[in-house]
């Protein structure tokens, strides 16, 4: 399909910006003259004052959330929605998270079913879709299946959210459909809970496993969803930094000290940690610290042009110096 301009007079709609990726794609529009109006859709408000931004306070778990987001669609004649509605972390209250992830995204893609103005449709996932496993492949491609479900609800939620934008693609193939997966974000701003992982002191990994590392830096994200917004790339799309590093060269590099536990002893325990809000993740998290889950970027690469700035390493290094500037109280918590 041939790469087309996207129309400067076209209404933007973004869910999800209070989030990080949400609100840092915002602000990138905000800054960019080409788009005039830009329509935020979240339960909160922006974390920052916008200028050209109008905002609508909206929940995707609300009864006819469709018929209600339509409205808004229809009214400020949007042409571009950005799906980034979705919790960075595994929630405690997994109904809630399935009535948000999976529900509400059924409730955004009728919502854009039903308007007949809607020419583009961006969602946000992560490569935690194509789960951890012994038989995973060095490199995962776009094309390998979806296996992160199998033992987290959390992920089964993202990859039925997926599922429904796929089947929506082929339904309206006159819609340009976009899936950025990105792999682990990291850098000077964003908060999740791998980077509450990696802010403690001491890390447990699991013993006798040393799986590759792969991240990406949070600036090279906010590109990625730019360049699908500029110009038309359907399909799915891996987002990654360049080159991967050991875990355990990862924890060097952050100066972590490391204490290595067997797995059944780590399994339990860190799910009684999660049931007691001490760690910021569930036990089913820890097979990502046993298997390699590496995605191959190359796709991207060569169909969207998407060239990462910083490789895993940098984007690491990134995050670790504004840490330690915070405990320094030379950067802002």
């Amino acid at each position: 399909m041939p790469k087309r301009k996207q129309a400067e007079a076209s209404t933007i709609a973004l869910t999800g910006t209070a989030g990080f990726v949400g609100s840092s794609l915002l602000r990138e529009l905000e800054n960019d003259p080409r788009y005039k109006r830009i329509i935020a859709i979240d339960f909160r408000k922006p974390p920052f004052e916008t200028r050209k931004t109008k905002f609508y306070r909206f929940d995707l778990t609300e009864t006819l959330a469709d018929s209600k987001l339509l409205e808004i669609l229809e009214k400020e004649n949007v042409g571009t929605v950005i799906h980034t509605a979705f919790p960075v972390s595994p929630p405690h209250d997994l109904a809630w998270a399935h009535e948000l992830v999976s529900v509400g995204t059924m409730y955004v893609l009728d919502a854009c079913a039903a308007s007949k103005k809607v020419r583009k449709f961006i969602m946000a996932s992560t490569t935690e879709v194509y789960g951890a496993h012994p038989t995973n492949p060095n490199f995962l491609s776009e094309n390998h299946p979806l296996r992160g479900g199998f033992k987290s609800r959390f992920l089964r939620d993202r990859i039925e959210a997926e599922v429904q934008v796929q089947k929506y693609s082929k339904k309206h193939p006159e819609t340009v459909v976009t899936i950025l997966r990105p792999c682990t974000i990291l850098g000077p701003h964003i908060k999740n809970y791998k980077t509450s992982w990696l802010q403690r002191p001491v890390i447990l990994t699991v013993m006798g496993y040393d799986p590759l590392f792969q991240s990406v830096h949070e600036d090279d994200v906010v590109r990625a969803f730019k360049m699908a917004i500029d110009k038309d790339y359907p399909g799915v799309f891996n987002i990654v930094g360049d080159g991967v590093i050991p875990l355990s060269n990862a924890l060097k590099l952050a100066g972590k000290l490391t204490v290595a536990i067997p797995a059944p002893v780590l399994y339990p325990m860190t799910q009684l940690a999660w049931y007691l809000n001490i760690f910021p993740a569930p036990a089913s998290r820890l097979d990502f610290l046993k298997y390699i889950l590496v995605a191959d970027g190359e796709k991207a690469k060569k169909t969207m042009g998407f060239a990462p700035q910083y490789s895993t390493k940098e984007a690491l290094l990134s995050f670790i110096g504004a840490q330690r500037l915070r405990e320094v109280h030379l950067l802002e918590a």
